[in-house]
């Protein structure tokens, strides 16, 4: 066979739009009236169905053959049937694609909203940062280098250290005392803590003795006398008066740290005792007399507030 003459028609054949291309009017296509396109084409009618429309349902009913493309009179659509759902075709400015322009979705809203949440994130950054730097300079500003001009002067004292500096009692070391009764200077000895290492030695003979004069007491009343001396591990006293007052107990320069006999370089230690200072300038003496022990060195003195201990 050839191509263009495949004998009776086939179903495979049953082209409806035949009649549309050259070779199938040249076999006889015509317009369908009833059938397919081709003579003698095999008819497929299906038994005709049934259309749902609302709560009723209508045989559909084909329309009475006629012209191609005419519409019959006496045919009826199903939607124009009592009770069925009558479906509108699109209208203009209502959607739908083929009447007209669309309503569609509410891009330009959505649009502005989409550019509103981003400026607002875009704000809250620019916040956030601005914030966070001024939080780095606080936190940094602690522990930041100091300047060339605070590495090379000391800072100023404030109001409350002056007034604890107007306040501080006064102290004294072994060279400033004045010597009396054998007492001498000496530096021999390790440990002393005066300037120069500097102390008073020759003080273990009876009548030795060396006087402080106090300046600069503010205030009446009583104060602890701390001493620094040493010993070579045995206990010591000597006998303490104060503005030419002899206190009724000696000023106590005990072995407390235990050091070794004749170490005197171990034997550095400090006692203290309470005395009674008037306002301005006082005179403590520390003495050898009958009874006492003296075999010490002195090394500094100095005034504190009493604790009430």
């Amino acid at each position: 066979m050839t191509p263009g003459n495949n004998g009776a028609s086939t179903p495979e054949d049953d082209d409806p739009f035949g009649y549309l291309y050259a070779d199938g009017q040249a076999n006889g296509a015509q317009p369908p009236s009833g059938g397919y396109g081709y003579p003698n084409s095999v008819n497929r009618v299906r038994p005709v169905g049934t259309r749902q429309y609302g709560q009723q349902t209508f045989a559909a009913q084909a329309p009475p053959q006629g012209a191609y493309g005419q519409p019959s009179a006496h045919y009826a659509a199903p939607e124009t049937l009592p009770g069925a759902t009558t479906t509108h075709s699109p209208q203009p400015g209502h959607g739908g694609r083929g009447g007209g322009r669309g309503r569609g979705p509410n891009t330009k809203g959505l649009l502005i909203g989409a550019v509103a949440v981003v400026a607002a994130v875009v704000i809250g950054i620019g916040v956030a940062m601005i914030g966070g730097d001024d939080d780095d300079k606080g936190g940094n500003q602690a522990d930041s280098t100091p300047t060339q001009a605070q590495n090379s002067t000391e800072p100023s004292p404030s109001g409350s250290e002056s007034a604890k500096d107007e306040v501080k009692l006064p102290s004294i070391d072994a060279k400033a005392l004045r010597l009396d009764g054998g007492a001498v200077p000496a530096s021999d000895i390790k440990g002393a803590q005066a300037d120069g290492g500097v102390y008073v030695a020759g003080f273990n003979a009876v009548g030795a003795k060396v006087t402080w004069t106090v300046n600069g007491i503010k205030e009446a009343g009583t104060y602890r006398l701390y001493a620094r001396y040493g010993i070579p591990g045995a206990d010591a006293d000597a006998t303490l008066v104060v503005n030419g007052k002899a206190a009724s107990r000696p000023l106590n320069m005990r072995n407390f740290g235990n050091t070794p006999k004749d170490d005197w370089e171990k034997g550095w230690q400090t006692t203290w005792a309470n005395v009674n200072l008037s306002e301005g300038t006082n005179t403590i003496e520390v003495a050898c007399n009958e009874g006492n022990q003296c075999n010490a060195n002195l090394d500094q003195f100095w005034l504190a507030e009493e604790t009430g201990a």
